[in-house]
């Protein structure tokens, strides 16, 4: 009876151990399905932390680019009124420049009439055939061209007798351009001269120049203040001196008539006060 009894808690107790085994091998399993679940679960955590902060950063820099659009909307809405301003001051200073220049141009024309006029009143005072007077206009300015052999005898400085007639003429026309200068240039040719009196080319053309501005001052009554004498010796020559015909060509006197650079000023202010 005792080894019956024993048998059958032997035999329970075995049954009863196997039992526990599956119990402990289910709660195993399960324990560890939801560890990997739990394990999962923690990765996905981890990642949508991860995405948490960079959207975050994200969010900070698109914040950050917001507000310095906004800035820079505010700075180019002001570089683009003060570009708008100085464009409309750019065109406001060209368009001053512009019409300084038409004044001036205006200034220009009307001088270029009166030295036309000058010009006609002095070919029709002068006269044209004569090959020894040459009128013209040159930057400007009125020429007067006359030959060596029409003024001075060889070597001299004394206005001859015929020299005076056309001189007379010529006075008329400056006379009554009183707001108007008269330069008399003497011009040699290149053959040296020295004597007594005279030390070399230099002093010749001087001394021509000087004594017709005493014969239009003197006896033609031009006030001296229009009046400058120039010497230039050989030094600017019509043609090279190679030939007698070309030295005689060279050997001159130029008169030019020309308005006071003062007074073509004050012509052109003048103007511009006019436009204003």
């Amino acid at each position: 009876m005792r080894k019956l009894v024993f048998l059958v808690s032997v035999i329970s107790l075995v049954m009863g151990s196997c039992g526990t085994k599956k119990k402990i091998a289910a709660l195993e399993a399960q324990n560890k399905e939801i560890q990997d679940l739990l394990n999962s679960c923690t990765v996905k955590l981890n990642a949508c932390l991860t995405e948490k902060e960079a959207m975050a950063n994200q969010n900070e820099f698109l914040k950050k680019n917001n507000t310095d659009l906004i800035n820079n909307m505010g700075n180019m809405t002001t570089l683009t009124t003060q570009g708008a301003q100085n464009i409309e001051k750019a065109l406001e200073t060209i368009k001053e420049k512009d019409l300084k220049i038409s004044r001036m141009q205006d200034a220009l024309t009307k001088k270029d009439s009166v030295t036309l006029a000058l010009v006609t009143s002095l070919k029709r005072e002068v006269g044209i055939d004569d090959p020894d007077i040459n009128i013209n206009v040159e930057k400007g300015v009125v020429m007067i061209s006359i030959a060596d052999n029409l003024l001075f005898k060889s070597g001299s400085y004394d206005v001859s007798d015929r020299a005076k007639g056309v001189l007379a003429k010529v006075a008329k026309v400056v006379n009554s351009k009183p707001d108007f200068e008269c330069m008399v240039e003497g011009h040699t040719d290149n053959v040296p001269i020295k004597n007594t009196v005279l030390l070399d080319n230099w002093d010749l053309s001087v001394k021509r120049a000087t004594s017709i501005v005493r014969v239009l001052h003197n006896d033609l009554g031009v006030n001296p203040k229009q009046l400058i004498p120039a010497g230039r010796s050989y030094y600017i020559p019509l043609v090279e001196n190679d030939t007698p015909e070309n030295r005689a060509k060279n050997r001159r006197t130029r008169i030019i008539i020309m308005p006071k650079i003062d007074q073509f000023y004050e012509m052109i202010e003048k103007e511009m006060k006019k436009q204003q």
